[in-house]
């Protein structure tokens, strides 16, 4: 079952624009690192960045860590040439900022279909502006390759004029409706970034957060966050053993012919055992990989 489950617990941005930076993520254990086009890199790096962005992507260099390309908004003078070059270099995704209607993800769909050897590229799409907060369950439907959507919070706490406050109760609604989204469609959703680097206790109590809201990862913006997310949205031992426990438990009940089990004094039924698998895929999956 590890098979079919790809962690994306920690989601590192790393700066196109910058070679030392792109060298140095072959060895950072982030699940995903998203080559940003965009916020991170200046009007005239741009051009290098998006370069150094595909050759990265087409390096094949980076082991088992998802590589996802975000390249600037299509409104913007470098969108669609950075859509279509990322498309030919073929990443495991492309991130699209600012998508704000089902209608842009058919549009950039439609490049992806296109061009050649852009076949096994996924879409993400950051959900970061009124608009796409209030579309976020037809942006989700849009498209079959859509696969991630990732939350852009720093832009949604701008764009709603709120305040950055720990618990993050202004940005809870948006966050709410963008979980609802993905879980209707089935798609991964990641949480925002935190911007207090040297904060290591407030960013634990947000991937924390995070997971018991039910985001599969988290964005970040430097790599001294990498391992404590990891931490974070990793099944612990404990859970790992009492998902294989309920699992066992169920197994034996179904084969005497019921279909409730009981754990420790409590009542298992089905929708636990798939919860629990869940668990051991994950906890699989991440074993896999060290």
């Amino acid at each position: 079952m590890a098979d079919s489950i790809r962690p994306r617990r920690s989601v590192l941005y790393m700066p196109a624009s910058n070679a030392r930076a792109l060298e140095k993520a072959k060895s950072i254990p982030a699940d995903a690192l998203i080559l940003d086009l965009e916020d991170a890199v200046a009007p005239d790096k741009k051009e290098e960045a998006r370069e150094q962005a595909c050759a990265a992507a087409r390096s094949g260099q980076y082991g088992y860590r998802e590589i996802a390309v975000r390249i600037n908004g299509l409104d913007t003078p470098w969108g669609h040439d950075d859509l279509r070059a990322a498309a030919a270099a073929g990443p495991d995704a492309i991130l699209v900022p600012k998508i704000d209607g089902a209608s842009m993800v058919r549009q950039v769909e439609s490049v992806l279909e296109s061009i050649d050897g852009a076949e096994k590229t996924r879409l993400w799409a950051m959900l970061e502006t009124p608009r796409g907060l209030l579309r976020a369950e037809g942006i989700a439907g849009a498209s079959k390759r859509l696969e991630v959507l990732v939350m852009g919070t720093n832009d949604i706490a701008k764009e709603l004029k709120a305040a950055h406050r720990s618990g993050r109760g202004p940005l809870m609604t948006s966050l709410g409706l963008c979980l609802l989204a993905a879980r209707a469609h089935n798609l991964v959703i990641l949480d925002g970034v935190y911007n207090d680097i040297k904060n290591a206790d407030g960013f634990r109590t947000e991937c924390e957060q995070g997971v018991q809201m039910g985001f599969d990862g988290k964005t970040l913006i430097h790599p001294s966050q990498v391992e404590p997310c990891n931490a974070v949205f990793s099944p612990t031992a404990e859970e790992e053993a009492n998902a294989r426990k309920i699992i066992a438990a169920f197994d034996e009940a179904v084969a005497a012919g019921k279909y409730v089990a009981t754990v420790d004094g409590r009542m298992i039924e089905n929708l636990h055992v798939e919860q629990a698998k869940r668990v051991v895929a994950m906890a699989e999956a991440i074993s896999s990989r060290s």
